[in-house]
């Protein structure tokens, strides 16, 4: 899977790329249908707690885009956030599928 990180108005660490790369392999692993996944992350203002915006875009193939978005307090906890709602949705089409 193809991952591209956007991190808006800041340089992302390499421990976040590779934590961020950790997940896409990991839900890769789960669903094959995913071909590439677009991570933004954006710091909100003001500078205050839960002020970490990101967002994750699934490209697949077989059915429209997947999107979600979460606030959190780091952009690790956001992007666990994104991906369990992604897996959720990601199943819901498998079993829209099926049927």
């Amino acid at each position: 899977m193809k991952v591209t990180v956007k991190a808006i108005h800041f340089d992302a660490s390499e421990k976040l790329l590779a934590f961020i790369n950790k997940k896409a392999e990991k839900l890769g692993k789960h669903h094959d249908d995913v071909l590439e996944m677009e991570v933004a992350l954006k710091v909100v203002k003001p500078e205050t707690s839960m002020n970490k915006e990101t967002a994750v875009k699934l490209l697949c193939p077989e059915h429209e885009d997947l999107f979600a978005s979460k606030i959190a307090d780091t952009f690790e906890e956001g992007l666990d956030l994104c991906i369990d709602a992604l897996k959720r949705q990601l199943e819901k089409k498998k079993g829209k599928k099926q049927e």
